[in-house]
């Protein structure tokens, strides 16, 4: 048996959200049940809380991007990347959504 969950969000955080999993290869419904999931393997919410002392939103400088681009390329050769759609499905197979 299957129950129905119902949440009041912003529609803006909606919108973006339903962009943000659709980019990823998924949508809304299915990340909050990987989110579910999640949260019962590691008995707790699958991420760290914390309170934020800056603005994580605060703006890269320009040498803090190329630095994380250089990260990224060196991920690529060394093949520390996987495709979305097939991370996705290995998480759909592994929980069974």
């Amino acid at each position: 048996m299957a129950s129905v969950i119902q949440v009041r969000i912003d529609d803006d955080i909606r919108e973006k959200a339903d962009d943000l999993f659709k980019s990823l290869g998924t949508d809304t419904t299915t990340a909050i049940r990987i989110f579910l999931v999640q949260a019962l393997q590691v008995d707790g919410f699958p991420f760290e809380i914390k309170r934020m002392p800056s603005n994580p939103m605060t703006p890269l400088s320009s040498v803090e991007i190329e630095n994380k681009l250089a990260l990224s390329r060196k991920h690529t050769v060394e093949g520390k990347t996987k495709p979305a759609d097939r991370m996705v499905a290995e998480m759909r197979t592994k929980y069974g959504l």
